[in-house]
């Protein structure tokens, strides 16, 4: 089997020293083809690469949550087809690796090394769907480009915490738990909208969903986690299903205290819930559209403001080994 090697050697938590031990321990079972990334978006282009060529027939992610959405979005940059595209791995090398944990890896690199190397050699994979996320024809944000991603996506106060996180980690703080949670706290604070929401969710033959304040949508459950701490935000969210909301119509202080709790103590059986909630299960295409411009993020990366926002929910869309 060739195989590339995709490694992010800003990985937060594996040393130099990890990544060359598990190189090793991945060339000795396959032919494999090593490669750092230098620039923002360089996974993204490895993985069209792989994804173009004849003879590649795996590609293992080696960094966090956006390592892997980069070599995602490379490897289906012409559209999913899991019969002809290669296999994904991923190795975790990130602070919360999401998507990786989602799949029931363990998030720790050697170990889950060690357990991609023992699905190869007994054959396991599944075939999981992904989201997709772009302009809406005919808005001011109609240009811009779709972008796939694994396990989240979020418009308005989510996407403005993940805004604040990639600012205090460009002054060179360190990606903790505890850093997140005090963003939590500053937007909340700073939040103008939170009282009067400004999003509307509408989806083919349905009625309109309004006044959100925020909206998560999720590929998968659990959607992020805080420390070992598995954060339902929408339980049934699954890879085998297409996409689901969860959207907040008020964000006062009860109410953040409530839904905060609930996110807390959420389970596989029950996330947040409330009059102020709204919980939308395995929808296939909608859109969020906001009045004012405000942030969108996926896959805990911040691309800026929006108004307008098309999901796609495309079941089967890649294969994973597992």
């Amino acid at each position: 089997m060739r195989a590339l090697l995709v490694v992010n050697p800003a990985a937060t938590t594996t040393s130099a020293r990890t990544r060359d031990v598990l190189v090793h321990a991945l060339a000795s079972e396959m032919k494999l083809d090593a490669v750092t990334t230098e620039y923002r978006g360089h996974a993204r282009d490895l993985g069209r690469q792989a994804a173009e060529s004849k003879d590649i027939e795996l590609v293992v992610a080696l960094g966090g949550d956006g390592t892997v959405n980069e070599v995602v979005n490379g490897l289906l940059h012409h559209g999913p087809d899991p019969d002809r595209l290669p296999r994904l791995a991923v190795v975790p090398g990130g602070s919360t690796n999401v998507f990786a944990r989602a799949l029931g890896l363990p998030n720790d690199a050697v170990e889950a090394t060690g357990a991609l190397l023992d699905a190869l050699r007994e054959g396991s994979e599944r075939t999981v769907g992904l989201g997709i996320a772009g302009g809406t024809p005919g808005t001011e944000d109609e240009a811009v480009p779709s972008r796939w991603f694994t396990f989240c996506a979020g418009l308005g106060f989510d996407g403005g915490v993940v805004g604040r996180v990639e600012q205090q980690r460009e002054l060179g703080r360190r990606s903790t738990h505890a850093l997140y949670v005090r963003q939590v706290l500053r937007q909340f604070i700073d939040e103008p909208h939170r009282r009067h929401g400004m999003i509307t969710l509408e989806r083919p033959g349905e009625d309109p969903v309004t006044d959100l304040v925020m909206s998560i949508v999720c590929n998968t459950s659990p959607y992020s986690y805080l420390g070992n701490r598995p954060l339902y935000a929408s339980p049934q969210a699954s890879f085998d299903t297409a996409l689901d909301v969860l959207g907040l119509k008020k964000l006062s202080t009860a109410a953040v205290a409530r839904y905060g709790t609930q996110l807390l103590t959420s389970t596989p059986e029950r996330g947040p819930h409330g009059k102020h909630a709204v919980t939308l299960h395995d929808l296939t295409d909608f859109t969020l559209h906001s009045k004012v411009p405000l942030p969108l993020q996926m896959d805990g990366d911040h691309l800026g403001l929006r108004t307008s926002v098309t999901f796609t929910g495309v079941r089967r869309a890649l294969r994973v080994i597992v």
